[in-house]
């Protein structure tokens, strides 16, 4: 027996297998889609440092040729 809770609306459910239950480990097809939309929307992000601006400096064409 597999119980759950759905991370997106937090409905439990409970199945007898896996083949029971083909949007798991969401509750339904809609909740599975908007966890979807969700992470094409970019709402969920891995924290980490932020990226330094980089330095608009023109490339150097004459390097190696001194």
């Amino acid at each position: 027996m597999i119980r759950g809770r759905c991370p997106i609306c937090g409905k439990g459910f409970e199945a007898a297998n896996l083949d029971a239950w083909p949007a798991f480990p969401f509750c339904s097809e809609r909740c599975r889609l908007v966890d979807l939309g969700r992470w094409i929307d970019e709402s969920y992000v891995v924290p980490g440092r932020t990226a330094e601006p980089e330095a608009d400096v023109p490339p150097n064409d004459e390097e190696g040729d001194e």
